[in-house]
């Protein structure tokens, strides 16, 4: 174990947003330990990094369980002796359902995916945490979590109001240690999170553009560039924000 490794774990990152995040993080002198619950496109997506020049691992996990995600970080943790920066990238819609229908195992479902899965990561990181000289972790919230998401997406909005205010929480418990929490909450980025609508609806997909002051979409390099931010030096005095990065979609136009 070297020390002056700088290590980076990022949950949910074997494509999309949480992909671009591991690519910069490594770019940035990084060693990423790549997440994710399938373990051949973890394999390549290791490949990819390390054609670059990244040093990178894979450690299939589901984030969702509570067990994996102990041994799993103890794990990581242990091997390199600590961990610098923890991304809570994993996380999705799970599908929509409006209340009246919605069965208590699809609530939960939702709950785990965003909230336990941040929750548990964080925890099982915190003493690794301890041993970085620039320790912090990132989660992921959304507009959605203000404005309660749209039709059928009320729990996932209620989850993302909810790693919003853990975030806080876990900046003001941390805080002592020196460990950084923050969140971005990215607008609407084109990625597989949208396939359906985008191969379905393309011009609807499209017209979302309008709908943001900028012009465009957001890509996942977008949001990467946030995180690489957040997790850096330049960040060392910034804990318990929240990052719109979703070229003032939030304000509406």
């Amino acid at each position: 174990m070297n020390s002056n490794v700088k290590l980076a774990v990022v949950t949910g990152a074997t494509g999309g947003i949480g992909f671009s995040v591991a690519k910069r993080l490594g770019q940035d002198g990084y060693t990423v330990v790549l997440n994710g619950i399938q373990d051949d496109m973890g394999a390549q997506r290791v490949q990819e990094l390390t054609a670059e020049g990244i040093t990178a691992e894979y450690f299939g996990f589901d984030v969702t369980n509570e067990d994996a995600v102990n041994s799993n970080i103890k794990a990581i943790g242990e091997k390199y002796g600590k961990i610098d920066t923890l991304v809570n990238n994993a996380g999705g819609l799970g599908g929509r359902s409006r209340f009246e229908e919605m069965t208590t195992e699809f609530y939960r479902f939702v709950m785990a995916l965003n909230l336990d899965s941040t929750f548990f990561a964080s925890r099982a990181a915190i003493p690794f945490l301890k041993k970085s000289d620039n320790p912090s972790i990132i989660n992921y919230t959304s507009n959605a979590g203000w404005n309660a998401g749209g039709p059928g997406a009320g729990i996932y909005g209620t989850s993302k109001a909810a790693v919003h205010a853990i975030t806080r929480a876990l900046a003001k418990d941390l805080a002592e240690y020196g460990i950084r929490v923050n969140a971005v909450s990215p607008g609407t980025i084109d990625t597989d999170f949208h396939k359906q609508i985008k191969s379905t609806k393309p011009e609807v997909f499209q017209s979302w553009a309008k709908n943001i002051m900028l012009g465009r979409l957001g890509q996942p390099e977008d949001v990467a560039g946030v995180v690489s931010f957040l997790a850096s030096k330049d960040a060392g005095f910034i804990t318990a924000e929240t990052i719109q990065v979703g070229g003032g979609q939030a304000l509406g136009i």
